[in-house]
């Protein structure tokens, strides 16, 4: 590969997102490939440090465009230290969480401008986007399900009420409508191990396809 690629996955509290992070770098790595595994907020003592302040529940009443701009500061120095020098290096970055949650969840959720979240994201990344973005699409309700049988504390936006949920779900909805040739969407109700061949399936392929530079 002349670069690396930059798949992240996307979804509504409890959608399986880290489970299927896990099975798919595994794949990836099983293939011969140098993975990167990274989440966000985070990513660097930065990212990390913003993380806990948005996600804390001692954060609670955090006012809503400082949140927004908290979430792009922490995606700018994660994009500038480890995305974009891993992709240099020709490595797979696989992700939990980018931009597309910051418009779901700061936009839609939030009910602030989303062309005005997607713009503050872009200009943090520099416009860097993903090669491909992975919506595993649960029901809200069903989401809940699965947070409360966990049986852990929720953090801020895990603890929100299922109407700005439902508005983070149509968000997503509509960014994959939008991006058709960007996003895979799948069915988050099913078995894991169904979910991850779908991943594998599309990503796989995406691997040894040549491309110059980081898009954006």
């Amino acid at each position: 590969m002349s670069r690396g690629r930059f798949i992240t996955l996307e979804g509504g509290e409890g959608a399986g997102k880290s489970t299927q992070e896990a099975m798919l770098a595994q794949s990836v790595t099983d293939r011969g490939y140098r993975v990167v595994r990274k989440r966000e907020p985070g990513g660097t003592p930065a990212g990390e440090a913003i993380r806990h302040v948005v996600l804390s529940p001692e954060s609670d009443g955090l006012d809503a465009r400082a949140e927004a701009l908290l979430f792009a500061a922490a995606r700018g120095e994660h994009v500038a230290r480890v995305i974009r020098p891993a992709l240099e290096r020709g490595d797979v970055v696989i992700q939990d969480r980018y931009l597309d949650s910051s418009v779901a969840y700061q936009g839609a959720g939030r009910v602030l401008d989303a062309g005005e979240i997607r713009a503050l994201s872009l200009w943090a990344a520099e416009g860097a986007l993903p090669d491909l973005t992975v919506l595993l699409d649960l029901d809200p309700a069903r989401a809940r399900a699965r947070l409360d049988a966990d049986d852990k504390p929720f953090d801020r936006l895990e603890a929100e009420r299922e109407d700005f949920h439902s508005r983070v779900r149509d968000a997503f909805w509509t960014l994959a409508a939008d991006e058709p040739e960007r996003f895979l969407v799948v069915d988050a109700s099913q078995p894991p191990a169904s979910i991850s061949a779908a991943l594998q399936a599309r990503v796989i392929p995406l691997l040894s396809a040549g491309s110059d530079d980081v898009e954006g």
